[in-house]
């Protein structure tokens, strides 16, 4: 079941065909609170919710994973992360796996600031993080800056200011907004697989050619040993998972990581890694039938690119 399943018509197609490999007959739930969303048309069974913020999304959400009998649920969206995070003892009861990291992982992941103090608290390189007020006050500031929403996600709100008089407007419209050092540099996404136990047992790091909307467009895989293993130790020391773990990093000028984003859940772009070989989708629906499934840390193909393109999903309208 995916709850929020919004445009994600590729991953519901990877764990159809994931689970038809595995000769298993699956039914895919998806719940939603727009009738016109795009993946929603492409689960067998469909279903309309109310807003998240509504107190009886989760209830209605667990009526459709009692009366189907859900075996296994992804969370894909981050407002609901915490929901579905805090559920997942309840879940497990009635024989349901959320594939979820915990509250506290989810909460330093979707914090910034928290996402910057763990990082640099574990010596890892991310940017610098910087007082507004004091920058402002400041005549010694060394433009650009970045600047972001400390509980955003999708880039939303995202800012490069490269004056004062940039600075002073966008900060005021951004809300809670942080200001960090501008890190030039090759961008990467990283997909990361980690089982039930806890253990990393894939990671696919992915350069980031073309946005758009904060979703990657044209992205490439890039086997770089540096990157896949510094994010190894990161994701161990934060003790993220199960489940698919997607983080965003700069190779820097210097040729240095620098962290950037924890997202705990699938990424937009995570579609390029399963074409190249790390089928998460698979490795999840086999983990949840009891098997132990083979896992090749860096098996899967270098140097795919994926190119992105708008598609269409038919539906009759309402009159």
């Amino acid at each position: 079941m995916f709850p929020c399943v919004g445009r994600r018509v590729s991953l519901v197609k990877s764990f159809k065909k994931a689970a038809s490999s595995c000769g298993l007959d699956c039914m895919v739930i998806g719940t939603d609170k727009d009738p016109t969303s795009a993946a929603l048309q492409c689960c067998d069974f469909q279903y309309l919710m109310p807003p998240i913020e509504r107190k009886d999304y989760f209830q209605k959400n667990l009526e459709v994973i009692e009366r189907h009998g859900v075996n296994l649920l992804i969370p894909t969206l981050d407002t609901d992360l915490p929901i579905w995070s805090r559920q997942r003892s309840a879940l497990k009861k009635i024989g349901c796996f959320a594939a979820v990291s915990s509250t506290r992982v989810i909460e330093t992941c979707q914090d910034k600031r928290l996402t910057h103090d763990f990082l640099k608290k574990n010596g890892f390189n991310t940017p610098d993080v910087y007082d507004l007020d004091a920058l402002i006050r400041s005549n010694g500031n060394h433009f650009p800056y970045f600047l972001k929403p400390w509980n955003g996600s999708a880039a939303r709100g995202s800012q490069i200011v490269r004056n004062m008089e940039e600075l002073k407007f966008f900060s005021s419209r951004i809300p809670n907004c942080m200001v960090q050092s501008y890190v030039q540099g090759e961008e990467y996404t990283i997909d990361a697989f980690i089982d039930f136990d806890g253990e990393i047992r894939c990671i696919v790091p992915r350069k980031r050619i073309e946005v758009r909307g904060g979703e990657v467009v044209k992205a490439q895989t890039v086997k770089n040993k540096l990157i896949m293993n510094q994010t190894k130790k990161m994701l161990s020391l934060l003790k993220a998972g199960p489940g698919v773990i997607t983080t965003q990093c700069f190779l820097d000028v210097e040729g240095k990581v620098k962290f950037i984003e924890i997202n705990p859940r699938f990424g937009g772009g995570v579609p390029l890694s399963i074409k190249a070989g790390a089928n998460f989708p698979k490795w999840l629906i086999e983990l949840r039938q009891g098997k132990n499934p083979k896992i090749g840390f860096d098996k899967w193909r270098d140097n795919l690119m994926m190119i992105r393109y708008d598609s269409e999903v038919w539906k009759n309208g309402v009159k």
